[in-house]
């Protein structure tokens, strides 16, 4: 059976720079798109040429990839799909933010084999979104679900982010709310953090943030009313209607081997990290750095943790050659009675509760 592959596409363009962010993106010119697109064509085809194995999934995401706009989006994914080739079936995602999604031809993106978006929406509250340096309206996100619907596209993804300024319980409701009212398939909700360099971070001690208490409760608070509306968490950050979980993001957890193309892209391949500076030049001029191997026992119990499904102790045997060690599930056992973990003697996995110290659950189970 052949091994899954997952191909990532960084598109490093913004309108704008939103105030937390840290991915690596700029504002970018027609001639620049056209530049990075014709650069983006060349690298998949010399790493298709080395790799020679067909993609299970595609993804797009960035920055912004919608900047680009459909007759670019469709080339590079017709560049994908001459070079590695696409298996029949597989999903093919595209990151949207609505003020510039509105623009594309979603039956075009359809025909070429786009069967599912991941829109930025982040709040349905306009008060939190000017708080988030966001600029796109409300309507814009219906009207993008709507055109990206209306031809076919119906596996949509929103995004929604938790703990951020002036959010409360009844402003996190009506954000989900507004997200199962366009019958969206996945929300991926994500805590805010803080990153070194952003915007928030030099206004830190301005920002009116829910303090450690208030977010958790706003996560455990999310956790539970979106089961209610039938998207069931199967990732500390992500929740779905059966069936319609991220299989592109579900290789990152699972150790199965992706490919990532563009400035700040990581690839996990047979065993082996390595990814491209956060520099437009070095990618331009082909330079990969070597993040050593991966796919270890700690990264192994590390990600499975991530997942609800949780670590299966017959897996961590297979692809090791031992049990589990008596250590491992000792603290096991010892979160389990804290409530923070559920076990049955063949698998273990975080509660909604663990996940929120997940970190500190991981680095116990994996410490030496």
């Amino acid at each position: 059976m052949d091994k899954k592959l997952g191909v990532y596409l960084h598109i490093p363009f913004c309108r704008s720079k939103c105030p937390y962010c840290d991915f690596f993106s700029s504002r970018g010119s027609e001639a620049e798109y056209d530049s990075y697109t014709a650069a983006l064509t060349d690298r998949i085809k010399e790493w298709s040429d080395r790799i020679k194995r067909t993609a299970d999934t595609v993804y797009f995401g960035g920055g912004t990839p919608s900047v680009l706009g459909t007759d670019r989006l469709c080339s590079v994914l017709d560049s994908v799909r001459g070079s590695f080739g696409v298996k029949d079936g597989a999903e093919i995602t595209l990151e949207v933010n609505p003020e510039s999604g509105r623009s594309l031809d979603y039956s075009k993106l359809a025909a070429h084999g786009f069967n599912r978006l991941s829109i930025g929406l982040q709040s349905a509250n306009e008060n939190e979104l000017r708080q988030l340096g966001r600029l796109h309206r409300l309507d814009e996100v219906a009207q993008t679900v709507s055109m990206a619907q209306s031809s076919g596209i119906n596996n949509i993804s929103l995004d929604l982010m938790l703990g951020i300024p002036f959010q409360t319980k009844e402003s996190l409701r009506r954000s989900i709310d507004y997200c199962a009212s366009l019958d969206a398939r996945h929300i991926s909700a994500y805590l805010l953090k803080i990153e070194e360099g952003t915007v928030f971070d030099r206004r830190r001690d301005k920002l009116i943030l829910p303090d450690d208490d208030a977010q958790s409760e706003l996560y455990l608070f999310a956790v539970d009313y979106m089961s209610s509306l039938g998207y069931e968490q199967y990732e500390i950050s992500n929740f779905a209607k059966p069936g319609f979980e991220s299989r592109h993001n579900t290789l990152y957890w699972r150790l199965d081997d992706y490919i990532g193309i563009g400035p700040s892209a990581h690839s996990f391949l047979d065993g082996k990290r390595f990814y491209y500076p956060r520099s437009m030049e070095e990618f331009l001029n082909g330079s990969v750095i070597d993040d050593g191997t991966g796919g270890d026992e700690k990264e192994f119990i590390m990600l499975s943790l991530r997942l609800k499904s949780g670590l299966d102790y017959s897996s961590y045997e297979n692809r090791f050659a031992r049990p589990l060690p008596r250590r491992v599930l000792d603290s096991v056992e010892r979160f389990t009675s804290l409530g923070y973990m559920e076990s049955d003697g063949s698998h273990a996995s975080l509660t909604p509760k663990g996940f929120l110290i997940s970190n500190y659950i991981i680095s116990e189970l994996t410490e030496e």
